[in-house]
């Protein structure tokens, strides 16, 4: 009743208006004070009394009938409310979504749209507040607000056809939903705030700038992921020049590096690397992604290099910033998207590197490290995927690196001339191997953003691996039926694997068992596709050099030979 007779007249109307707003300017400089100070309880307590404040005169707005001389600081209110949530929870979710529609709701009361009111879905009430906002100009600019937040909850929560349909509605276009979104965020236009307006923690044209950066960065490491290079390359490129904080930066630059690295422009890509480095704060990724272009290049002293200092830096403990209260690109990005690279994978390429540089003994000191780190992730009993089904702890890429590390242990042995050493850890690796159950299209040791790979195929190439390997030690040791057992397995667990088929028929060759061999080059020469290359982009690196070692050095010519043969 209070609330009535207080706006039972325009200048208590006004007089109302002009204390709320003072209360939302008020807290808005509060949050920006808070802001300045190093993570603290003063800090923490600061933002938890302007939250709560926000929370409060949201409150005192929305017990009133809506109005549309109120909407325009109400909607702004609603905007400072979920911009300190999302800042706080850094990250935007679903619960957000309720104070957007309600802030909707509100616009539609002013109109008497009750049925449009009844409207659930979050996108058919921008539909009926968009459609009504041409009768309401003076709310314009707090609904563009609104619309970017709501563009930040589905472009986080991968809604991207009503996003695009939203952002259609707001330029005004008439296009098909197929449009492309990175061009309808460019183009959108927020109105300029009056300079009489409330005050906002971030206002719409920032907020569009850093969905710009968010979407085009996204968008690249999908396309690069799924080999659309060329996009890629024009997609991350539109990042790089957006709203980007140094941390995403460096990441911006170490994927147009492997981006460029993929295409064959190893110079470039060294480019953008350099940029990545520079400043005080050493960076994992573009480390590791260095260590790879000089894999390439063939430079093993740099790749090493490369890899002793992105161990140096992993091994720092980084003190953590206070988080900007307001919204950051960092915000929007996938949880597919790392602040740096897995370690265990950096410990595989290093001792890879070791092994391709000679260097077996340090190979061997490297992996065990990696064992001490990582051995009790395993579970003690062995099924594996049945015990992360019940909720155990480990993490289920543990045994495929595990199982690496025994792989390029043997390797190591392999080239200090110690065979039985080299099978027992060939051994142990197809003994672990064997026990895991991948579940489909789940992420595995390649978890990376620059990987689209999925566990099966990981471990599948890796059972291959360590049974080719075992297998040509046993050829090394004259024990050719064993070797032959291994090499049948082999094109068993990883059909199309044409290495493991070669070997098999050199051995069934040497074996003299000649119809056998007959038939399965019949096979062999059947095949016109190679899946083995056309699959292993998207390998570990670390696998993709070791698949390399154990192919044999001239299939073609094998292949003549052996049809020359049987002729």
């Amino acid at each position: 009743m209070a609330h009535k007779t207080l706006l039972g007249s325009s200048t208590s109307h006004d007089s109302c208006l002009d204390l709320w707003r003072e209360k939302n300017d008020q807290l808005v400089r509060q949050a920006k004070v808070a802001q300045n100070l190093s993570l603290s309880l003063r800090r923490q307590q600061l933002v938890q009394d302007v939250l709560e404040g926000l929370r409060g005169l949201l409150h005192s707005l929305q017990g009133l009938p809506a109005t549309v001389s109120v909407l325009p600081l109400e909607l702004t209110v609603i905007c400072n409310f979920i911009t300190l949530r999302a800042s706080l929870a850094q990250g935007f979710t679903e619960d957000l979504a309720p104070d957007i529609q309600r802030g909707l709701e509100r616009v539609l009361e002013t109109q008497e749209q009750q049925e449009a009111r009844l409207e659930h879905r979050l996108r058919g009430l921008w539909d009926s507040v968009l459609h009504v906002s041409s009768l309401l100009p003076e709310l314009l600019p707090a609904l563009h607000h609104l619309a970017g937040l709501q563009a930040a909850l589905w472009l986080s929560t991968d809604r991207l056809e009503d996003l695009t349909l939203l952002l259609q509605t707001l330029n005004g276009s008439e296009s098909s939903a197929s449009e492309e979104l990175l061009l309808l965020l460019k183009t959108w236009r927020p109105p300029v705030e009056t300079s009489d307006a409330p005050l906002t923690l971030q206002d719409a044209r920032s907020l569009r700038d850093v969905l710009l950066t968010a979407f085009a960065y996204r968008q690249g490491l999908r396309e690069l992921i799924t080999g659309s290079l060329p996009r890629a390359l024009s997609s991350l490129h539109e990042a790089a020049s957006g709203l980007c904080p140094r941390p995403v930066l460096v990441q911006v630059y170490t994927a147009l590096a492997t981006c460029l690295r993929k295409m064959g422009k190893p110079q470039r890509a060294l480019l953008y690397l350099v940029e990545a480095v520079k400043g005080e704060s050493i960076w994992g990724p573009p480390l590791l992604e260095a260590s790879r272009l000089y894999q390439q290049l063939g430079n093993t002293a740099a790749e090493i290099e490369s890899l002793e200092l992105l161990v140096e830096a992993l091994s720092v403990t980084h003190i953590p910033e206070a988080p900007q209260l307001l919204i950051e690109v960092e915000l929007l990005l996938p949880p597919p998207c790392p602040p740096g690279p897995c370690v265990p994978e950096v410990f595989l390429e290093a001792a890879v590197a070791l092994i391709q540089a000679g260097r077996a003994q340090d190979a061997l000191t490297v992996c065990e490290e990696l064992l001490s780190r990582t051995s009790s992730l395993l579970p003690k009993r062995p099924r594996l995927w049945e015990d992360a089904r019940k909720g155990t702890k480990e993490s289920p890429h543990c045994s495929p690196w595990i199982s690496a590390i025994y792989l390029l242990q043997g390797q190591a042995w392999v080239q200090l001339g110690a065979q039985k050493e080299a099978v027992s850890e060939f051994s142990r690796c197809l003994e672990l191997l064997f026990q895991v159950t991948p579940k489909d299209k789940e992420p595995g040791p390649a978890s990376s953003c620059e990987h689209g790979c999925t566990s099966d195929v990981v471990l599948q190439q890796l059972r291959a691996a360590a049974l080719i390997s075992r297998g040509l030690e046993w050829v090394a040791g004259g024990q050719d039926n064993k070797a032959l057992q291994d090499f049948l397995l082999s094109v068993q667990v990883c059909p199309g694997n044409q290495d493991a088929s070669f070997h098999l028929l050199q051995t069934l060759r040497r074996l003299d068992r000649r119809d056998e061999a007959i038939a399965f080059w019949q096979r062999l020469e059947a095949q016109t596709d190679l899946p083995q290359e056309n699959a292993t982009w998207s390998l570990p690196l670390y696998l993709e050099t070791y698949l390399d070692w154990i192919r044999p050095p001239d299939r073609e010519a094998l292949l003549e030979e052996f049809r020359t043969s049987l002729l």
